[in-house]
C-alpha cells in the first residue's frame, strides 16, 4: 500500500498541476527536498500569479520514529498505541493542496489526502502494524454563491456515493465539526468532506475511495473558478477578503491537526507547512460586517452550517 499510496500521490500533483498552469498562464516553481531523518517529498508553489495569488500542491513520503508529543496525539484520539513502548517507527505518504485566488468572488481551496502507518509494540512484546486513511476536502468563500457552494458537495458526495451512500453525509459533517474555529464560533468556509483515522474497511477499498475523492478535486473546482475569476471587483470586495483570509490563518495555526503534527515531527520542512498560509491577510479590532450585507449573509452561513445537497 505504502508503494501505491505514493505512486498516486504523484501522478495526481502532475495532473493538478498541469491543468492550473493552463488556466493561471504562470508556472509552479517545483522544489524537491530530502528529509534528513527519513523521506522525501515535492513542494509546487505558485505565488503572483494571473488567477491565483498563491497555490501550492506538495506531497510528502516520510518516515522514521514518531516524536513523543505526536505518540500522544494519536493516543488521545483513541489509538491503540502504548507511548511508553517507544520508539514508534512510522510511514506516512500524503498530498496537499490550498489555493487561494487573486479575485474576492473566486474561493479557496483545501484538500489533502494522506496515508499513515506505526508499527506499535504490543504487551506481548510483539509488533502489530496500524494502519489508517485520512483526508477531506473544503471551499472557503469570502462571498456566498450558492451555486458554487451545491456544485462543490455534489461533485464530493457522487464521489463518495460511487463506494458507500453513507459516506457524504458522515464526512459532510464531520467536515463541519472539524473545520469550525471555535473562538470564532463560526466554521472556516462552507465545508465539504473530512474524514480520518479511517480503517474500518479493507485497506484496498478505502484506498478506492481516496483515489476517487482525489479525482474529484479538478472537476470541483476549476468549474468555479473559471466562473468568478473574472469577475470584477473593488477595493470593498478585497478588503474583506483580507479579513477572510485573517480567519484562514487563525484556524491553520491554533486548531488544525495536520499543522501541529507536521511541527512536533523532527526534521520538518516548515515550507512546506505553512505553504498553507496565504500571501496576505488582514486583522480589523471588533470588526463587524453590514446589517443586510453580502458580508452578513456568509457569516451567517458560517455560524448556521447548510445541507447543500
Amino acid at each position: 500500500m505504502r508503494h501505491r499510496m505514493e505512486k498516486y500521490i504523484k501522478s495526481l500533483q502532475l495532473l493538478i498541476i498541469k491543468e492550473i498552469e493552463s488556466l493561471d498562464g504562470k508556472k509552479f516553481e517545483i522544489d524537491r527536498w530530502e528529509r534528513e531523518q527519513g523521506g522525501e517529498g515535492i513542494s509546487c508553489i505558485l505565488q503572483d500569479g494571473n488567477v491565483f495569488e498563491k497555490a501550492g500542491v506538495n506531497i510528502s513520503i516520510v518516515y522514521g520514529n514518531l516524536p513523543e508529543a505526536a505518540v500522544k496525539q494519536m493516543k488521545s484520539r483513541n489509538k491503540e498505541i502504548d507511548p511508553s513502548k517507544g520508539p514508534h517507527p512510522f510511514f506516512a505518504a500524503g498530498i496537499s493542496i490550498v489555493m487561494h485566488p487573486h479575485n474576492p468572488y473566486a474561493p479557496t481551496i483545501h484538500l489533502n489526502y494522506r496515508y499513515f502507518e506505526i508499527n506499535n509494540k504490543d504487551d506481548k512484546d510483539g509488533t502489530s502494524k496500524l494502519w489508517w486513511f485520512g483526508g477531506g476536502s473544503d471551499l472557503t468563500p469570502s462571498y456566498l454563491f450558492e451555486d458554487d457552494a451545491i456544485h462543490f458537495h455534489k461533485t464530493l458526495k457522487d464521489a463518495c456515493d460511487k463506494h458507500d451512500v453513507t459516506y457524504y453525509p458522515e464526512f459532510k459533517k464531520w467536515c463541519d465539526e472539524y473545520f469550525y474555529l471555535q473562538h470564532r464560533g463560526e466554521a472556516r468556509g462552507v465545508g465539504g468532506i473530512f474524514f480520518d483515522d479511517m480503517d474500518r474497511k479493507p485497506a484496498e477499498e478505502i484506498f478506492a475511495l481516496i483515489k476517487q475523492c482525489g479525482d474529484a478535486f479538478l472537476p470541483s473546482y476549476v468549474p468555479i473558478i473559471k466562473k468568478r475569476m473574472n469577475m470584477k471587483f473593488g477595493e470593498e470586495e478585497k478588503h474583506w477578503q483580507q479579513l477572510r483570509r485573517g480567519r484562514y490563518v487563525e484556524f491553520n495555526l491554533i486548531w488544525d491537526r495536520g499543522t501541529k503534527f507536521g511541527l512536533q515531527t523532527p526534521g520538518a520542512r516548515i515550507e512546506s507547512i505553512f505553504m498553507s498560509l496565504p500571501l496576505t491577510a488582514r486583522w480589523e479590532y471588533m470588526h463587524v460586517p453590514e446589517k443586510n450585507s453580502r458580508e452578513e449573509k456568509l457569516i451567517d452561513v458560517l455560524k448556521n452550517p447548510r445541507d447543500w445537497v
